[in-house]
Protein backbone atom coordinates (compact mmCIF):
# COMPACT_ATOMS: atom_id res chain seq x y z
CA UNK A 1 0.00 0.00 0.00
CA UNK A 2 0.99 3.80 -0.90
CA UNK A 3 2.20 5.65 2.56
CA UNK A 4 -0.28 8.29 3.38
CA UNK A 5 -0.03 11.61 1.58
CA UNK A 6 0.16 14.73 2.88
CA UNK A 7 -3.77 14.81 2.56
CA UNK A 8 -6.74 12.84 4.82
CA UNK A 9 -6.57 10.31 2.26
CA UNK A 10 -4.08 7.18 1.42
CA UNK A 11 -3.55 7.62 -2.84
CA UNK A 12 -3.81 4.43 -4.66
CA UNK A 13 -3.28 4.66 -8.12
CA UNK A 14 -1.75 1.43 -9.54
CA UNK A 15 -1.95 -1.52 -6.99
CA UNK A 16 -2.40 -4.23 -9.58
CA UNK A 17 0.80 -3.68 -11.68
CA UNK A 18 -0.20 -3.17 -15.48
CA UNK A 19 2.35 -5.93 -17.05
CA UNK A 20 0.42 -8.53 -14.70
CA UNK A 21 -1.81 -10.50 -17.06
CA UNK A 22 -5.15 -9.35 -16.17
CA UNK A 23 -6.35 -13.15 -16.12
CA UNK A 24 -4.01 -13.66 -13.23
CA UNK A 25 -6.78 -11.69 -11.10
CA UNK A 26 -9.35 -13.44 -10.10
CA UNK A 27 -12.73 -12.33 -8.21
CA UNK A 28 -11.39 -14.78 -5.34
CA UNK A 29 -7.94 -13.87 -5.19
CA UNK A 30 -9.44 -10.12 -4.56
CA UNK A 31 -10.68 -12.12 -0.94
CA UNK A 32 -14.39 -12.70 -2.16
CA UNK A 33 -15.90 -15.75 -0.15
CA UNK A 34 -16.78 -18.74 -3.06
CA UNK A 35 -20.82 -17.94 -3.13
CA UNK A 36 -20.36 -14.30 -4.18
CA UNK A 37 -17.58 -15.82 -6.59
CA UNK A 38 -20.23 -18.20 -8.17
CA UNK A 39 -22.84 -15.38 -8.59
CA UNK A 40 -20.27 -13.64 -10.96
CA UNK A 41 -19.71 -16.62 -12.80
CA UNK A 42 -23.49 -16.91 -13.11
CA UNK A 43 -23.25 -13.66 -14.69
CA UNK A 44 -20.45 -14.16 -16.53
CA UNK A 45 -18.18 -12.35 -15.56
CA UNK A 46 -14.37 -14.12 -15.93
CA UNK A 47 -12.32 -11.08 -14.81
CA UNK A 48 -12.95 -8.13 -12.18
CA UNK A 49 -12.76 -4.88 -13.89
CA UNK A 50 -9.76 -2.06 -12.89
CA UNK A 51 -12.04 -0.24 -10.27
CA UNK A 52 -13.22 -3.33 -9.06
CA UNK A 53 -9.13 -4.53 -8.72
CA UNK A 54 -8.34 -1.86 -6.78
CA UNK A 55 -11.68 -1.20 -4.50
CA UNK A 56 -12.52 -4.25 -3.38
CA UNK A 57 -9.24 -5.64 -1.18
CA UNK A 58 -9.24 -2.49 0.40
CA UNK A 59 -12.99 -2.38 0.95
CA UNK A 60 -12.56 -5.94 2.57
CA UNK A 61 -9.94 -4.46 4.52
CA UNK A 62 -12.83 -1.85 6.55
CA UNK A 63 -11.76 0.35 4.74
CA UNK A 64 -13.85 3.18 3.41
CA UNK A 65 -13.67 4.36 -0.31
CA UNK A 66 -13.39 7.24 -2.56
CA UNK A 67 -13.63 5.50 -6.44
CA UNK A 68 -12.91 7.82 -9.20
CA UNK A 69 -13.80 5.60 -12.34
CA UNK A 70 -15.09 6.35 -15.40
CA UNK A 71 -18.26 5.58 -16.85
CA UNK A 72 -18.76 1.86 -17.82
CA UNK A 73 -15.95 0.64 -15.57
CA UNK A 74 -17.96 -1.62 -13.71
CA UNK A 75 -18.18 0.06 -10.24
CA UNK A 76 -21.48 -0.79 -9.11
CA UNK A 77 -20.04 -4.40 -8.26
CA UNK A 78 -17.16 -2.58 -6.63
CA UNK A 79 -19.11 -1.58 -3.73
CA UNK A 80 -21.85 -3.99 -3.70
CA UNK A 81 -19.62 -7.23 -3.49
CA UNK A 82 -17.84 -5.70 -0.58
CA UNK A 83 -21.22 -5.33 1.04
CA UNK A 84 -22.74 -8.49 0.46
CA UNK A 85 -19.65 -10.30 1.76
CA UNK A 86 -19.83 -8.33 5.16
CA UNK A 87 -23.78 -8.69 5.44
CA UNK A 88 -22.79 -12.67 4.90
CA UNK A 89 -20.12 -12.22 7.95
CA UNK A 90 -23.11 -10.03 10.23
CA UNK A 91 -26.32 -11.31 8.94
CA UNK A 92 -28.83 -8.02 9.42
CA UNK A 93 -31.77 -5.61 8.31
CA UNK A 94 -31.70 -2.41 6.85
CA UNK A 95 -27.92 -3.11 6.50
CA UNK A 96 -26.64 -0.86 4.39
CA UNK A 97 -27.87 2.37 1.94
CA UNK A 98 -26.80 3.33 -1.52
CA UNK A 99 -28.10 7.27 -2.51
CA UNK A 100 -27.78 7.91 -6.07
CA UNK A 101 -29.23 10.79 -8.14
CA UNK A 102 -31.62 9.13 -10.42
CA UNK A 103 -34.57 6.79 -10.17
CA UNK A 104 -33.48 4.54 -13.46
CA UNK A 105 -29.95 4.26 -11.93
CA UNK A 106 -31.42 3.07 -8.52
CA UNK A 107 -33.36 0.29 -10.63
CA UNK A 108 -30.26 -0.93 -11.95
CA UNK A 109 -28.00 -0.61 -8.79
CA UNK A 110 -30.87 -3.03 -6.93
CA UNK A 111 -30.35 -5.79 -10.21
CA UNK A 112 -27.29 -5.62 -9.70
CA UNK A 113 -27.35 -6.33 -5.50
CA UNK A 114 -29.96 -9.21 -6.41
CA UNK A 115 -28.04 -10.47 -9.01
CA UNK A 116 -25.07 -10.41 -6.72
CA UNK A 117 -26.98 -11.63 -4.15
CA UNK A 118 -29.71 -14.31 -5.64
CA UNK A 119 -27.47 -17.17 -3.92
CA UNK A 120 -27.46 -16.12 -0.51
CA UNK A 121 -31.42 -14.64 -0.50
CA UNK A 122 -30.46 -10.71 0.10
CA UNK A 123 -33.46 -8.33 -0.53
CA UNK A 124 -33.55 -4.95 -1.71
CA UNK A 125 -36.06 -2.04 -1.46
CA UNK A 126 -35.79 0.96 -4.44
CA UNK A 127 -37.16 3.97 -2.90
CA UNK A 128 -37.84 6.81 -5.44
CA UNK A 129 -39.73 9.60 -6.70
CA UNK A 130 -42.66 8.93 -8.82
CA UNK A 131 -44.00 6.08 -7.32
CA UNK A 132 -46.85 5.78 -4.16
CA UNK A 133 -45.45 6.44 -1.03
CA UNK A 134 -47.69 4.05 0.89
CA UNK A 135 -46.27 1.13 -1.17
CA UNK A 136 -42.59 2.02 -0.10
CA UNK A 137 -43.41 2.33 3.47
CA UNK A 138 -44.58 -1.53 3.24
CA UNK A 139 -41.69 -2.71 1.55
CA UNK A 140 -39.31 -0.69 4.46
CA UNK A 141 -41.67 -2.47 7.15
CA UNK A 142 -40.22 -5.34 5.98
CA UNK A 143 -36.73 -3.89 6.92
CA UNK A 144 -35.28 -5.04 3.59
CA UNK A 145 -30.98 -6.07 3.58
CA UNK A 146 -30.29 -2.76 1.14
CA UNK A 147 -32.24 0.28 0.58
CA UNK A 148 -31.30 1.87 -2.88
CA UNK A 149 -33.03 5.31 -2.72
CA UNK A 150 -33.07 9.12 -4.21
CA UNK A 151 -32.23 11.50 -1.84
CA UNK A 152 -35.61 13.95 -1.41
CA UNK A 153 -37.77 10.90 -1.57
CA UNK A 154 -35.50 9.11 1.76
CA UNK A 155 -35.98 12.24 3.49
CA UNK A 156 -39.29 11.85 3.21
CA UNK A 157 -39.29 8.39 4.88
CA UNK A 158 -37.13 9.39 7.81
CA UNK A 159 -39.63 12.09 8.06
CA UNK A 160 -42.92 10.71 7.45
CA UNK A 161 -42.85 6.73 7.38
CA UNK A 162 -43.94 5.61 10.87
CA UNK A 163 -41.23 2.87 12.62
CA UNK A 164 -38.70 3.80 9.74
CA UNK A 165 -35.44 4.84 10.79
CA UNK A 166 -31.91 4.02 9.58
CA UNK A 167 -29.82 4.21 12.97
CA UNK A 168 -28.60 0.66 13.01
CA UNK A 169 -27.38 1.16 9.64
CA UNK A 170 -23.94 -0.37 8.93
CA UNK A 171 -22.73 1.05 5.10
CA UNK A 172 -23.35 4.21 3.20
CA UNK A 173 -22.69 4.43 -0.79
CA UNK A 174 -22.97 7.54 -2.72
CA UNK A 175 -23.09 6.80 -5.87
CA UNK A 176 -22.71 9.29 -8.94
CA UNK A 177 -21.79 11.99 -5.83
CA UNK A 178 -21.01 14.83 -8.17
CA UNK A 179 -24.07 14.41 -10.10
CA UNK A 180 -25.91 13.92 -6.54
CA UNK A 181 -24.56 17.15 -5.54
CA UNK A 182 -25.25 19.14 -9.00
CA UNK A 183 -28.59 17.99 -8.67
CA UNK A 184 -28.85 19.94 -5.73
CA UNK A 185 -29.49 17.40 -3.23
CA UNK A 186 -26.83 18.85 -0.77
CA UNK A 187 -29.78 19.83 1.69
CA UNK A 188 -30.70 16.33 1.88
CA UNK A 189 -27.40 14.92 1.83
CA UNK A 190 -27.09 16.75 5.17
CA UNK A 191 -30.44 15.87 6.57
CA UNK A 192 -29.57 11.67 5.73
CA UNK A 193 -25.91 11.91 7.66
CA UNK A 194 -27.44 13.62 10.84
CA UNK A 195 -29.84 10.50 11.36
CA UNK A 196 -27.47 7.67 10.00
CA UNK A 197 -24.55 6.23 12.54
CA UNK A 198 -20.80 7.98 12.55
CA UNK A 199 -19.85 4.63 13.15
CA UNK A 200 -20.34 3.17 9.67
CA UNK A 201 -18.37 2.24 6.38
CA UNK A 202 -19.06 4.30 3.80
CA UNK A 203 -17.96 4.61 -0.17
CA UNK A 204 -18.19 7.40 -2.11
CA UNK A 205 -17.88 7.08 -6.15
CA UNK A 206 -17.67 9.49 -8.30
CA UNK A 207 -16.62 10.20 -11.96
CA UNK A 208 -14.76 13.90 -10.95
CA UNK A 209 -13.63 15.39 -7.85
CA UNK A 210 -14.94 18.47 -7.55
CA UNK A 211 -14.70 20.97 -5.15
CA UNK A 212 -18.27 19.96 -3.74
CA UNK A 213 -17.26 16.42 -3.74
CA UNK A 214 -14.03 17.15 -1.78
CA UNK A 215 -16.20 19.36 0.82
CA UNK A 216 -18.66 16.08 1.15
CA UNK A 217 -15.53 13.55 1.48
CA UNK A 218 -14.35 15.70 4.39
CA UNK A 219 -17.91 15.71 5.74
CA UNK A 220 -18.56 12.04 5.77
CA UNK A 221 -15.79 9.72 5.37
CA UNK A 222 -12.87 8.76 7.78
CA UNK A 223 -9.34 8.24 6.23
CA UNK A 224 -10.51 6.91 3.45
CA UNK A 225 -8.27 5.22 0.70
CA UNK A 226 -8.75 6.76 -2.42
CA UNK A 227 -8.77 4.53 -5.85
CA UNK A 228 -8.11 6.33 -8.97
CA UNK A 229 -8.59 4.53 -12.53
CA UNK A 230 -8.88 7.83 -14.29
CA UNK A 231 -7.05 10.76 -13.71
CA UNK A 232 -8.18 12.79 -16.39
CA UNK A 233 -11.52 13.30 -18.77
CA UNK A 234 -11.40 10.20 -21.64
CA UNK A 235 -13.15 7.64 -23.06
CA UNK A 236 -12.25 3.87 -22.88
CA UNK A 237 -9.86 2.55 -26.03
CA UNK A 238 -12.21 0.24 -27.11
CA UNK A 239 -14.38 3.00 -28.49
CA UNK A 240 -14.65 4.21 -32.09
CA UNK A 241 -15.28 7.77 -32.39
CA UNK A 242 -15.96 9.59 -35.08
CA UNK A 243 -18.23 12.96 -36.21
CA UNK A 244 -20.54 13.69 -39.18
CA UNK A 245 -20.50 17.78 -40.59
CA UNK A 246 -23.95 18.01 -41.94
CA UNK A 247 -26.55 21.43 -42.84
CA UNK A 248 -28.92 20.94 -39.99
CA UNK A 249 -31.63 20.59 -42.37
CA UNK A 250 -30.70 17.70 -43.65
CA UNK A 251 -29.92 16.02 -40.01
CA UNK A 252 -33.13 13.39 -40.28
CA UNK A 253 -31.71 11.70 -43.68
CA UNK A 254 -28.47 11.23 -42.50
CA UNK A 255 -29.50 9.67 -39.18
CA UNK A 256 -32.15 7.36 -41.10
CA UNK A 257 -28.99 6.24 -43.49
CA UNK A 258 -26.83 5.43 -40.86
CA UNK A 259 -29.24 3.30 -38.84
CA UNK A 260 -29.90 1.63 -41.95
CA UNK A 261 -26.47 1.11 -42.76
CA UNK A 262 -26.26 -0.05 -38.72
CA UNK A 263 -29.63 -2.50 -39.22
CA UNK A 264 -28.97 -5.30 -37.05
CA UNK A 265 -27.13 -3.02 -34.27
CA UNK A 266 -28.66 -1.81 -30.90
CA UNK A 267 -28.36 1.78 -31.17
CA UNK A 268 -28.50 4.54 -28.70
CA UNK A 269 -29.56 8.00 -29.73
CA UNK A 270 -29.13 11.02 -27.81
CA UNK A 271 -31.28 14.24 -28.37
CA UNK A 272 -31.44 17.60 -26.73
CA UNK A 273 -35.54 18.21 -25.69
CA UNK A 274 -37.99 15.44 -24.91
CA UNK A 275 -39.53 17.10 -27.69
CA UNK A 276 -37.35 16.41 -30.45
CA UNK A 277 -36.97 12.83 -28.85
CA UNK A 278 -40.35 11.86 -29.13
CA UNK A 279 -40.55 13.31 -32.84
CA UNK A 280 -37.03 11.53 -34.03
CA UNK A 281 -38.90 8.55 -32.57
CA UNK A 282 -42.34 9.20 -34.45
CA UNK A 283 -40.29 9.66 -37.68
CA UNK A 284 -38.68 6.26 -37.42
CA UNK A 285 -41.63 4.27 -36.51
CA UNK A 286 -43.33 5.63 -39.22
CA UNK A 287 -40.10 4.57 -41.45
CA UNK A 288 -40.77 0.91 -40.04
CA UNK A 289 -37.49 1.37 -37.67
CA UNK A 290 -38.22 -0.23 -34.48
CA UNK A 291 -37.02 2.86 -32.23
CA UNK A 292 -38.31 3.81 -28.72
CA UNK A 293 -38.27 7.19 -26.63
CA UNK A 294 -36.87 7.68 -23.32
CA UNK A 295 -37.51 10.93 -21.48
CA UNK A 296 -38.03 13.10 -18.62
CA UNK A 297 -41.61 14.02 -19.04
CA UNK A 298 -42.83 9.85 -19.51
CA UNK A 299 -44.14 8.61 -16.56
CA UNK A 300 -41.61 6.75 -13.93
CA UNK A 301 -43.78 3.07 -15.14
CA UNK A 302 -43.74 3.96 -19.12
CA UNK A 303 -39.67 5.15 -18.72
CA UNK A 304 -38.88 1.75 -17.04
CA UNK A 305 -41.03 -0.02 -19.55
CA UNK A 306 -39.43 1.65 -22.67
CA UNK A 307 -36.02 1.03 -20.96
CA UNK A 308 -36.88 -2.73 -20.44
CA UNK A 309 -37.94 -3.33 -23.88
CA UNK A 310 -34.54 -1.64 -25.07
CA UNK A 311 -32.46 -4.14 -22.49
CA UNK A 312 -34.58 -7.13 -23.65
CA UNK A 313 -33.65 -6.31 -27.34
CA UNK A 314 -37.18 -6.34 -27.92
CA UNK A 315 -36.68 -2.60 -30.05
CA UNK A 316 -32.76 -2.27 -31.26
CA UNK A 317 -33.37 1.89 -30.89
CA UNK A 318 -33.34 3.86 -28.59
CA UNK A 319 -33.68 7.92 -28.77
CA UNK A 320 -32.89 9.54 -25.51
CA UNK A 321 -32.26 12.62 -24.00
CA UNK A 322 -29.74 13.06 -20.98
CA UNK A 323 -31.98 10.90 -18.59
CA UNK A 324 -29.88 7.88 -20.18
CA UNK A 325 -26.40 9.56 -20.13
CA UNK A 326 -25.13 8.63 -17.03
CA UNK A 327 -25.26 5.30 -14.89
CA UNK A 328 -27.35 3.29 -17.52
CA UNK A 329 -25.94 0.36 -17.87
CA UNK A 330 -27.27 -1.48 -20.72
CA UNK A 331 -24.65 -4.02 -21.79
CA UNK A 332 -25.53 -4.80 -25.97
CA UNK A 333 -25.69 -0.92 -26.79
CA UNK A 334 -23.54 -1.27 -30.15
CA UNK A 335 -23.38 2.56 -31.09
CA UNK A 336 -23.68 6.04 -29.74
CA UNK A 337 -25.36 8.75 -32.39
CA UNK A 338 -25.15 12.16 -30.43
CA UNK A 339 -28.24 13.69 -33.08
CA UNK A 340 -27.68 16.94 -30.76
CA UNK A 341 -24.68 17.86 -29.68
CA UNK A 342 -24.52 17.93 -25.97
CA UNK A 343 -23.76 21.54 -24.40
CA UNK A 344 -22.03 20.41 -21.54
CA UNK A 345 -18.78 18.92 -23.12
CA UNK A 346 -18.43 16.83 -19.84
CA UNK A 347 -22.09 15.26 -21.13
CA UNK A 348 -20.35 13.65 -24.49
CA UNK A 349 -17.94 11.75 -22.31
CA UNK A 350 -21.42 10.26 -20.10
CA UNK A 351 -23.34 9.43 -23.74
CA UNK A 352 -20.44 7.67 -25.74
CA UNK A 353 -20.20 6.09 -22.31
CA UNK A 354 -23.14 3.86 -22.49
CA UNK A 355 -21.11 1.66 -25.26
CA UNK A 356 -17.87 -0.21 -25.38
CA UNK A 357 -18.63 -0.98 -21.79
CA UNK A 358 -16.42 -3.59 -19.31
CA UNK A 359 -14.09 -4.55 -22.67
CA UNK A 360 -16.50 -4.42 -25.24
CA UNK A 361 -15.99 -2.77 -28.66
CA UNK A 362 -18.73 0.42 -29.54
CA UNK A 363 -18.93 2.94 -32.20
CA UNK A 364 -20.02 7.05 -31.55
CA UNK A 365 -20.82 9.01 -34.13
CA UNK A 366 -21.64 12.53 -33.52
CA UNK A 367 -23.74 15.25 -36.08
CA UNK A 368 -22.28 18.86 -36.10
CA UNK A 369 -24.36 21.16 -38.10
CA UNK A 370 -23.39 24.97 -39.29
CA UNK A 371 -24.61 25.83 -36.01
CA UNK A 372 -22.41 23.37 -33.46
CA UNK A 373 -18.45 24.21 -34.30
CA UNK A 374 -18.15 25.74 -31.39
CA UNK A 375 -19.55 23.50 -28.88
CA UNK A 376 -17.91 20.60 -31.01
CA UNK A 377 -14.51 21.97 -30.95
CA UNK A 378 -14.83 22.27 -27.08
CA UNK A 379 -15.89 18.55 -27.27
CA UNK A 380 -11.96 17.77 -29.13
CA UNK A 381 -10.72 19.88 -26.58
CA UNK A 382 -11.55 18.08 -23.39
CA UNK A 383 -10.52 14.48 -24.86
CA UNK A 384 -7.54 15.40 -26.18
CA UNK A 385 -8.04 14.29 -29.89
CA UNK A 386 -9.67 15.43 -33.03
CA UNK A 387 -12.02 12.66 -34.48
CA UNK A 388 -12.04 11.16 -38.13
CA UNK A 389 -14.87 11.67 -40.19
CA UNK A 390 -17.51 9.69 -40.51
CA UNK A 391 -17.74 8.57 -44.11
CA UNK A 392 -20.97 8.68 -46.10
CA UNK A 393 -22.02 8.84 -49.61
CA UNK A 394 -23.92 12.63 -49.86
CA UNK A 395 -25.90 11.01 -53.53
CA UNK A 396 -27.25 7.89 -51.38
CA UNK A 397 -28.45 9.68 -48.68
CA UNK A 398 -30.05 12.61 -50.37
CA UNK A 399 -32.10 9.48 -52.45
CA UNK A 400 -33.99 9.16 -49.31
CA UNK A 401 -35.43 12.81 -48.52
CA UNK A 402 -38.57 11.79 -50.27
CA UNK A 403 -39.11 9.36 -47.69
CA UNK A 404 -37.83 11.14 -44.42
CA UNK A 405 -39.84 14.10 -45.55
CA UNK A 406 -42.93 12.01 -45.48
CA UNK A 407 -42.48 10.56 -42.09
CA UNK A 408 -41.26 14.04 -40.95
CA UNK A 409 -45.24 14.91 -41.90
CA UNK A 410 -46.79 12.24 -40.21
CA UNK A 411 -44.82 12.57 -36.76
CA UNK A 412 -45.72 16.32 -36.46
CA UNK A 413 -49.66 15.09 -37.58
CA UNK A 414 -49.68 12.60 -34.55
CA UNK A 415 -47.90 14.94 -32.20
CA UNK A 416 -50.49 17.82 -32.65
CA UNK A 417 -53.33 14.81 -32.02
CA UNK A 418 -50.84 13.71 -28.97
CA UNK A 419 -51.20 17.93 -27.71
CA UNK A 420 -54.82 18.13 -28.57
CA UNK A 421 -55.77 15.40 -26.89
CA UNK A 422 -53.89 16.41 -23.28
CA UNK A 423 -55.35 20.03 -23.92
CA UNK A 424 -59.03 18.20 -24.18
CA UNK A 425 -57.76 16.45 -20.81
CA UNK A 426 -56.36 18.71 -19.11
CA UNK A 427 -59.60 20.87 -19.95
CA UNK A 428 -61.56 18.24 -18.82
CA UNK A 429 -59.81 17.80 -15.35
CA UNK A 430 -60.03 21.38 -14.66
CA UNK A 431 -63.90 21.48 -15.57
CA UNK A 432 -64.43 18.51 -12.99
CA UNK A 433 -62.69 20.19 -10.48
CA UNK A 434 -64.79 23.50 -10.95
CA UNK A 435 -67.89 21.52 -10.68
CA UNK A 436 -66.21 19.49 -7.82
CA UNK A 437 -65.72 22.89 -6.22
CA UNK A 438 -69.07 24.19 -6.75
CA UNK A 439 -71.06 21.20 -5.68
CA UNK A 440 -68.80 22.13 -2.54
CA UNK A 441 -69.64 25.30 -1.94
CA UNK A 442 -73.72 24.47 -2.38
CA UNK A 443 -73.28 22.03 0.36
CA UNK A 444 -72.06 24.84 3.08
CA UNK A 445 -74.52 27.21 1.59
CA UNK A 446 -77.47 24.62 2.80
CA UNK A 447 -75.51 24.43 6.01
Amino acid sequence: MAAPSSSSDTHVEDIVDEKTSKDDVTFSSLGLVDVLCESCEQLKWKVPTKIQREAIPVALQGKDVIGLAETGSGKTAAFALPILQALLDTPQRLFALVLTPTRELAFQISEQFEALGSNIGVTCAVVIGGIDMMTQSLQLAKKPHIVIATPGRLVDHLENTKGFNLRALKYLVMDEADRILNMDFEEELNKILKVIPKQRHTYLFSATMTKKVAKLQRASLQEPVKVEVSTKYQTVDKLQQSYLFIPAKHKDCYLVSILNELAGNSTLIFCSTCNNTQRVALMLRNLGLMAIPLHGQMSQSKRLGMLNKFKGKMRSILIATDVASRGLDIPHVDCVINFDIPTHSKDYIHRVGRTARAGRSGKAITFVTQYDVELYQRIEQLIGKKLPLFKTEEEEVMMLMERVNEAQRYAKIEMKEKDEKKGKRKNLDDSEETIGVRKRMKGKKKK
